[in-house]
Order: structure tokens, then C-alpha cells, then sequence
């Protein structure tokens, strides 16, 4: 009975150690020759000119928030669009549902005035 359980407890066991062992192993194996170039601030392979802190707009993150969830959104949505014309009344209903909450989600942002570029 536990027999199926024991390919999934190797799996997860190998796939939290690997990761960590290449850690690990390039921390060791790496060289360290640090030295001021290397240390120096830059960015596009360019040296900065003034300033090289900026404070960024949390905009930007919600932004990228709303769009994470509409992109997810997408991969849900098209195997359920494929197969629609073969989907019962209620994995249709399913759907629509997922869709109602995330126009919800869109009209609360939108409400909220966090879709406003300032």
C-alpha cells in the first residue's frame, strides 16, 4: 500500500538535494579573486553616473502582480477553451465562475486606482 509513496518520497528527497549539493559544490569549487573592478558598481556592463540607489515606484510591482495573474490565467484558461465544446454544463459553469473572480479582482484594482499610471 505505501509502495507508490516511496517513488514520490525519493523524488522529493533528490529534487531538495540536488539543488542544494550545486550549491554547495560552486561555492567550493569557485574561484575567489576579488579585487576593486570586480567590486565596483555598474549596470549594463556600463559605470553609473550620479546616484546608484534609486527608489523604484511600487507601481511597478502591482503591475507586474496583475499581470502574473491574468498571464496564469491564460494557462488555465486554454486547455478549458480546447476542450469546450466538449465540456458538461457544469465544468463550463467552472469556468465562468474563474473568470467572474478575476473580473471581480480587475474592477476591485480598478476601483481602487491602482491601474493609474502617476
Amino acid at each position: 500500500m505505501l509502495e507508490p509513496w516511496i517513488f514520490i518520497a525519493l523524488l522529493l528527497g533528490a529534487g531538495m538535494l540536488l539543488p542544494g549539493v550545486t550549491i554547495v559544490a560552486n561555492w567550493l569549487l569557485a574561484p575567489k579573486k576579488p579585487n576593486p573592478i570586480k567590486q565596483s558598481i555598474y549596470e549594463c556592463g556600463i559605470e553609473t553616473v550620479g546616484e546608484t540607489y534609486i527608489q523604484l515606484k511600487g507601481g511597478y510591482y502591482i503591475y507586474a502582480l496583475i499581470f502574473v495573474v491574468f498571464d496564469i490565467e491564460a494557462v488555465f484558461m486554454f486547455p478549458w477553451a480546447v476542450a469546450f465544446d466538449k465540456l458538461q454544463l457544469y465544468m463550463v459553469m467552472e469556468g465562468v465562475i474563474f473568470i467572474l473572480i478575476l473580473a471581480a479582482g480587475l474592477a476591485y484594482a480598478w476601483r481602487k486606482g491602482v491601474l493609474e499610471w502617476v
